[in-house]
């Protein structure tokens, strides 16, 4: 099967990564914490971790509920899966593109979206995928970085954005659109780092 446009890359870049990459996204502790507090999981519940790099968002789970997880990048889904041993807990960890999952539809009752929107090449492809793996009314946490909805980038920024979208990120998404395409309804976002950069935020999936 053809990757899609920049999966390719994402992989390779993110191969690179995978050693330092739990130094390099330390200082976004607190805005994942605060995104998963925002889900108020509840035992039993069934959570998906879409693009889990190294499994930073296991430790911030409560025991009792029951969690899959997948990344496009096999080095990082087999640091995700060394460290639900080192913790103790069963996890079923994969190898999947964000785009297009191989897993049955309306079956999670939470998925978590960290620091993948902004990556993915296609941001609303991977929205679109939460919304169809979450039952009616499930919950989606999101945290990551953005432009306000509706707001045009300046000249600067998209010169710096032709570099930074090759080397770690795009910086110019808007959150709400990509929502809204997705057919996810936006619940609560608030600031969650770097003067309101980053966010964290809750969406659900409406019920039928």
């Amino acid at each position: 099967m053809h990757a899609p446009d920049g999966a390719a890359w994402n992989r390779a870049r993110y191969s690179a990564y995978a050693p330092i990459y739990d130094l390099v996204a330390a200082p976004f502790a607190a805005g994942r914490r605060r995104s998963v507090e925002l889900l108020a999981l509840r035992p039993g519940e069934r959570v998906l971790i879409v693009g889990c790099g190294t499994g930073l968002d296991l430790p911030l789970l409560p025991p009792d509920v029951r969690v899959a997880t997948f990344d496009l990048t096999p080095a990082m889904a087999r640091r995700t899966a060394a460290r639900a041993a080192r913790l103790g807990r069963a996890v079923d960890v994969a190898v999947m593109d964000g785009q297009r999952a191989a897993l049955a539809g309306s079956r999670f009752d939470a998925v978590i979206l960290h620091l993948i929107l902004a990556v993915i090449p296609d941001p609303v492809a991977c929205a679109r995928e939460a919304a169809r793996l979450l039952r009616p009314g499930g919950r989606a946490a999101i945290f990551d970085k953005w432009m306000p909805d509706g707001a045009r980038p300046s000249p600067a920024r998209r010169a710096l954005n032709a570099v930074a979208s090759a080397a770690f990120s795009d910086l110019n998404r808007q959150l709400g659109p990509i929502l809204e395409a997705a057919g996810l309804r936006l619940v609560r976002r608030e600031p969650a780092g770097l003067r309101g950069a980053y966010q964290a935020a809750l969406a659900v999936r409406p019920p039928r």
